[in-house]
């Protein structure tokens, strides 16, 4: 397996203010070393993930996990492919790690997991039902809004990676479950692809009143996107609601994010809103990828990805995130060796 000389990174050259721009991120050249240093592994990067968080990891704010920093290679998982190992994982084995925006990277061996898919999965789903968005789908869902059947459950951002997954594990609860999207067609697919009892375009004139009509009152509301929709399912809860924050889409390239209306309900309707971050769960990770795992095998799970190609492609790809402009899971495909499972 011939290695280059170079790698190819993307690192941060300025903080936006706003959508990311042309000018966000710079093309840098390092040098891949010859020899390793004993526990290293050099990966080649056949896949990278996108996900909403990253425009948060752009600001210099206190957070779960530091900022990137200026001239720093910009922050992502992935999939590669060991191209030369120093110890126990040996070139050819699939594996999973923080490579960033990069076409090779060096890790420690601690800080990559050899990837073997399992019966009915492919490697991609340990980017997303297997990995952080549906750890993040499961543990919101299941922990944080402590779904119940019979209940009735709203979703925001529905079409995307973790919402989608939310949808599905509310209908695996017996919930009744209503997504909204941006779109006719997303609305379309949450309805005859992923069996939703409701989808509902919030970009429709009658989204209100839509909302009003199928929703009625809800018992546990998903937030993927924050501002407007969030209000409007605080005005629509039940007695004991419980909104489990995960992102907030809308204000993420927003300065100055708008603030909540409708937070008194929370108090009159004795209801919850809490945040969270998966990596609080990691201890459980491997219980819920394997009850993730049995229900793909039994296609009560179904995957889309959503595959867009070129490294140096990242940014304009990112902000595709929040424009809607995705459905399902966002991936790169960062080496031309990669190959996707025909099946997804």
């Amino acid at each position: 397996m011939s290695v280059p000389s170079q790698a190819t990174q993307l690192v941060l050259s300025e903080r936006p203010v706003g959508p990311i721009t042309a000018s966000t991120f710079a093309v840098k050249s390092v040098p891949i070393p010859e020899q390793l240093a004993s526990g290293d592994v050099l990966v080649r990067v056949n896949w990278l993930s996108l996900d909403p968080a990253m425009r948060g990891w752009l600001r210099d704010t206190r957070s779960y996990v530091p900022p990137v920093q200026i001239g720093e290679k910009m922050r992502a998982q992935g999939l590669g492919t060991v191209v030369k190992g120093s110890g126990s994982i040996h070139a050819g084995a699939t594996v999973r790690g923080v490579f960033g925006w990069t076409d090779y990277a060096v890790l420690k061996e601690n800080e990559v997991e050899v990837i073997s898919a399992a019966e009915g999965t492919s490697e991609l789903d340990y980017l997303s039902t297997l990995g952080f968005p549906g750890m993040t789908a499961y543990f919101g869902l299941f922990e944080i809004g402590n779904l119940k059947a019979g209940e009735t459950l709203v979703v925001s951002g529905a079409a995307g990676a973790v919402g989608s997954l939310v949808c599905q594990l509310g209908k695996i609860k017996g919930a009744r479950v209503i997504g909204l999207a941006g779109s006719e067609d997303k609305v379309t697919w949450l309805e005859n692809e992923l069996g939703v009892d409701k989808g509902l375009n919030y970009k429709s004139l009658t989204f209100t009143a839509d909302f009003k009509e199928h929703v009625g009152y809800l018992d546990v509301y998903f937030d993927n996107v924050g501002g407007e929709i969030l209000d409007l399912c605080l005005g629509r809860l039940k007695q004991g609601a419980r909104i489990a924050l995960c992102g907030a889409i809308s204000a993420y390239n927003e300065e100055k994010p708008r603030g909540l209306q409708g937070y008194l309900n929370l108090i009159s309707q004795r209801a919850k809103i809490e945040g969270f971050i998966v990596f609080d769960y990691v201890s459980r990770f491997g219980g819920a990828a394997q009850e993730m795992s049995r229900w793909i095998s039994e296609g009560k799970i179904k995957r889309k990805f959503h595959v867009v190609e070129g490294l140096e492609k990242c940014p304009e790809y990112l902000n595709l995130l929040y424009s809607g402009g995705n459905t399902g899971k966002l991936v790169v495909k960062v080496s031309k060796e990669a190959q996707a499972d025909s099946k997804l």
